[in-house]
Parts: structure tokens; C-alpha cells; sequence
């Protein structure tokens, strides 16, 4: 079964990113092959301290470690903070980067979408986070640019993601990512089943 990770890079509660990957989720277990979902909560990781890693992994550090690891592939949605990922983010990047030779991102398949109340849904956030992943050996899946603008206004009296328009648009995503998964041999789906 191909196994999926979801990592918002935004803890508040009402997130909007959070919401954009609550539909990644529903899109996912709506398919007809089984895919397992779980979500990184980003949030328990303490900020990455080389001296922490040099003393012992802790046991947050050490979970998210092996759920990437698990993972055929993993899905990120970031806002934008002052025009970059946020910090809370880019420390759990750092974190699964260590150490170096035995990452987990290490040719992991990553897809990259981001949302913010904005009207540019914090695209200028990918591109550094395209070079993160990358800089982390990750082979980030290769798509249309999916920045969901005004996604405060796109959100149902329950606080989910239902608009038509952003549902087509992680549905491709879902499916390019999927694809990716099953052209690297790593996933349990044949690339007719995307």
C-alpha cells in the first residue's frame, strides 16, 4: 500500500493550509486503491540544536524520523512568512535532513502546494521550499504551481476546503504525486491506477 505523510507548515488552528491538506486527505481515501494517510505534526519538534542531535535524538524527532522514513511520499503545504516558509517548518526540514548520509528526505518524493487568505496563496514560498527539499536530496514532483489564493474565502461553514476549483487543482497534484511514487518503484500503485 503506498503510504502518504502530510506536513502543514502552519500550527494555528484554524490554518489554512491544514484545511488544504484535510482535502488532500479526503481526496486520497475517496480513491478506488487503498493509500494510508497520516499527518507529521510539526508542532513537537524542538528547534534543531546540534548539540540535542549529538546528545540523542528525542523521542518527537525520532517519530518524525520514521514516519518519513515509511513514507512513499510525502505532501506540504506552506504559508508564506515575510515571502519564505515558516520557521517552524523549515526546522522540521532541518531536522529530517540529519544526519547527513541517512536523511529520510533522501529521495523521497514531495509535492508542494501552499494557501494563504492572500491573493497569491504564498506561491512565493515554493520555490525556496523547492530548494530546501532539494538541498535535502528529496525529488520534489514536478507540476503546475498549486498556491491556493483567498483560501479563507474558499472554505465551507465548516471550516473545510471544498471549492471546485481547489479540489481539480490537488487532485492533479495528488495524481502527479502518485505517479512520481509509482515511476520511482517505491509505491504499491501501477501509474494506470493516477
Amino acid at each position: 500500500m503506498t503510504r502518504l505523510v502530510l506536513i502543514s507548515g502552519s500550527l494555528r488552528r484554524g490554518s489554512l493550509n491544514s484545511a488544504a491538506l484535510r482535502a488532500v486527505r479526503r481526496i486520497v481515501e475517496d480513491m478506488p486503491e487503498p493509500v494510508d494517510v497520516a499527518s507529521l505534526p510539526i508542532g513537537r519538534i524542538p528547534y534543531y540544536d546540534g548539540d540535542v542531535e549529538e546528545a540523542g535524538m528525542t523521542a518527537a524527532v525520532q517519530a518524525a524520523r520514521a514516519l518519513v522514513a515509511n513514507a512513499d511520499a510525502l505532501v506540504i503545504s506552506t504559508p508564506s512568512y515575510n515571502g519564505t516558509v515558516s520557521g517552524v517548518l523549515k526546522n522540521a526540514l532541518d531536522w529530517l535532513s540529519r544526519p547527513t548520509g541517512t536523511s529520510p528526505l533522501t529521495g523521497k518524493v514531495v509535492a508542494v502546494l501552499s494557501a494563504s487568505p492572500g491573493g497569491r496563496g504564498a506561491a512565493d514560498a515554493q520555490p525556496l521550499l523547492r530548494d530546501v527539499l532539494r538541498a535535502c536530496d528529496a525529488r520534489v514532483v514536478a507540476h503546475p504551481s498549486v498556491a491556493i489564493d483567498r483560501a479563507d474565502e474558499r472554505l465551507d461553514g465548516d471550516g473545510e476546503m471544498r471549492d471546485p476549483e481547489v479540489l481539480a487543482a490537488l487532485r492533479a497534484l495528488v495524481g502527479a504525486t502518485l505517479a512520481a511514487v509509482a515511476r520511482s518503484g517505491r509505491g504499491a500503485l501501477s501509474p494506470s491506477a493516477v
